[in-house]
This record gives structure tokens, sequence and C-alpha cells, in this order.
């Protein structure tokens, strides 16, 4: 069982696994019962560079573009259910093949026309985000989300960043509205073309 991180938290990834070369990031939720449409949540991730922006659109990793052009960043593909017992959806994350200029990997979940349907993250339940070491399927780190977000579409659960040559990762639970769209520009993904 790994370390369990509250909002905010961080915990290096080298540090407790030396050696470390790949991971993959399970997240996870339960949407509430509502007498609406289903819920779809997606998971994304964004590679930032040292302006906390994606270098161009390829380092967008979600449901339409499932991989990394070098392969360090890959989805394992999109649960239109969710709720399931562990992982609802994953990211592969593979550490040595992150490119130098890359400084942080966002990991966001969003709702699928959340507008539309008329629903958000206050909906959502029991979701978590974790750092799992690829090689042995040991958890490393664990954050549960507990803050309720009654408005909020859109959310970066967690992000794995480069600190003096090591690995870690932050608890973030930061909420946005305005679903994917408003975190793809708010990482400068041009969502028009």
């Amino acid at each position: 069982m790994g370390v369990s991180l509250v909002k905010g938290g961080n915990v290096s990834l080298s540090g407790a696994i030396p050696n470390l070369k790949s991971i993959f990031v399970g997240l996870g939720w339960d949407a509430r019962q509502t007498t609406g449409e289903d819920f779809d949540l997606d998971a994304s991730a964004f590679m930032l560079n040292e302006q906390n922006k994606v270098r161009n659109d390829n380092d967008f990793i979600f449901y339409g573009q499932l991989k990394s052009p070098e392969g360090a960043v890959e989805h394992t593909g999109d649960n239109l259910v969710g709720g399931s017992e562990g992982d609802d959806e994953v990211i592969k994350i593979d550490l040595q093949k992150v490119p130098p200029d890359i400084h942080k990997i966002s990991v966001t979940v969003s709702i699928y026309e959340a507008d539309i349907r008329n629903q958000n993250f206050g909906m959502v339940s029991n979701a978590f985000i974790r750092i799992v070491n690829q090689i042995d399927n040991n958890e490393i780190a664990r954050f549960d989300l507990t803050e309720d977000m009654s408005i909020e579409t859109a959310m970066i659960f967690g992000e794995i960043y480069r600190y003096k040559g090591e690995w870690k990762f932050r608890a973030v639970g930061q909420g946005f509205s305005g679903g994917l769209a408003a975190l793809a520009r708010n990482f400068n993904v041009d969502i028009e073309s």
C-alpha cells in the first residue's frame, strides 16, 4: 500500500522506488444516482513544458488521441460506464521516454457533455487517482478527492513532475467550469482546429 495524500501533498516517486521506469495512473469514480443521463467521465493527460503549457497539440493525450508521438504517455481507452471496482480509466507513463523539455504531466478528468446533461463533479463520489509501479503493480501513492465540487465539470486530479532529477507526484484536486475545453485552453491546446 502506497502513501495516501491530501490535497496539495506530494511524494517523491523516485525516492520511493529507485530506478523507477514506468508507472500507470489509475483513475476511478462513482456517479451518484440521478434520474437523468448516464455519466461519461474521461481521463486526459497534458504533457507540459516549464511554462505549464503543451508544446503542441500532440502533448494532449485523451480519448481522441490515445498516445503521445514518442510513446511516453498512453491512454488505455475510454470507459463509457465507470463506477466499476478498481480503476475506471488508466494512463500509462514510460518515464524514460518523457522528452527532457516536458516538466510535468497533468492528469485530468472531465465529464463528457456535462452542460447538455446538466452534470457536475458534485454528482460524482469516491473519486481517486493512484500511481502504480508498472513493474510489480504495487501502488506508490493515492489521492482520494473528498471536496464537494458543485459547479465544476473538469478537474486536475494530480500531476507527475520533475524536480531536481526526481519524479514526484502532487495531489491537486483543482476544479474547472467549462469541461475539457476549459482545461485544454488552460494548457494552450488549440481546440478550434
